[in-house]
């Protein structure tokens, strides 16, 4: 989920090797020991980013007027045919700003029926991926052929504003203290893809998020997934303050197993949370089953097309909305058929469904 996506290259890799000690962890942080026993206790990890497909973005999933139980339900059903047993999901604090009873009561309930489903989730607070401005209330029509249009970054420009961090603390310490202890979250993602763009202010809010989640104590574990290792920064403290280290790779997968190679000197779990882009040659075929030999974690990009546009590739748009060669993410069609019958047959034996 990118816009201009600086990858996780082998020569960044041996140069934060050689530039980087490794990470001390920080205070609270669990013991590799803890988070291992925690991996252990999982099945292999497998599944994808989900949006409904009748949601554009985050709020259009979570607002109380779009909100849609009956997609979530199906799309998530197809999920479980295939055998996935977790899904990543992005929270939103402008919907809890608007109505914090009822954003919980809908979290709650799409976690009823992720459960019914036997599906975990991950669930991201945070984001600095495409648009700076969200605003609540009606959310844009899909622009055609365009990958993500209308996705918007949490907070965005709004931590701008005076007292943001607050109403940010109180969002993160309400909804986390909420499901503090629901087993039906695997894991909670606190930040995702952190910009060099914007890194003072990421940096800042990054850290305090991390505070309040520790303050909070939940019984799952606390990550934020590295994407790009030029941010040397951000890097460090995403490795010393993440329980589980969480990753996105988008690479070939020579190039991915690389990367995982060197996280293992960490010695946590890995779980990689996003990954699969066909005209990049990251597929299911040739990636999926490297990571189940690894013992890593699978969650790639989008489980069913629809208003998110992300069959598109990020940089090439296709105006007139046609259908493009070849899809760049995405498993599902809207009426539940595969895109492709050997991914899903890979799938579901991957998954001990055959």
């Amino acid at each position: 989920m990118k816009i201009k996506h600086q990858f996780l290259t082998i020569a960044l890799l041996l140069a934060f090797a050689v530039s980087q000690a490794q990470p001390k962890a920080a205070a609270n942080v669990w013991s590799a020991q803890k988070a291992n026993a925690w991996y252990a206790r999982h099945k292999w990890i497998s599944g994808a980013n989900f949006t409904p497909s009748t949601a554009i973005n985050q709020l259009e999933m979570w607002q109380a007027d779009t909100f849609d139980p009956i997609t979530i339900d199906r799309e998530l059903g197809w999920a479980q045919g295939i055998g996935f047993n977790t899904m990543r999901v992005f929270l939103h604090s402008i919907a809890w700003k608007e109505d914090p009873a009822g954003f919980k009561s809908r979290v709650r309930q799409y976690l009823d029926i992720a459960g019914k489903h036997h599906i975990q989730t991950i669930f991201v607070f945070f984001d600095d991926c495409w648009n700076a401005d969200p605003k609540p209330g009606k959310q844009p029509e899909p622009k055609p052929g365009v990958h993500n249009s209308g996705w918007v970054q949490d907070p965005g420009n709004d931590i701008n504003k005076p007292g943001e961090y607050e109403i940010l603390h109180k969002y993160v310490t309400d909804v986390m203290g909420t499901f503090s202890h629901d087993k039906r979250i695997l894991l909670w993602d606190m930040f995702n893809e952190p910009n060099q763009n914007r890194e003072a202010v990421t940096m800042e809010l990054l850290s305090k998020a991390f505070a309040w989640a520790r303050a909070v104590n939940p019984d799952q574990p606390l990550s934020a997934g590295i994407w790009d290792l030029d941010q040397k920064k951000l890097v460090a403290f995403q490795l010393a303050n993440s329980d589980v280290i969480t990753y996105h790779s988008y690479e070939t997968p020579d190039k991915h197993l690389a990367l995982i190679q060197r996280l293992k000197k960490y010695g946590r779990p890995l779980i990689c949370t996003e990954y699969m882009a066909r005209p990049r040659n990251s597929t299911f075929q040739n990636t999926m089953p490297m990571l189940k030999r690894e013992n890593v974690g699978a969650i790639n990009w989008g489980l069913v097309t629809g208003k998110t546009n992300t069959k598109y590739a990020w940089d090439t748009p296709i105006p007139d909305g046609s259908e493009p060669k070849l899809w760049f993410h995405d498993i599902f069609r809207k009426d539940g058929v595969l895109y492709k019958q050997d991914e899903g047959d890979l799938i579901k034996h991957l998954n001990g469904k055959q």
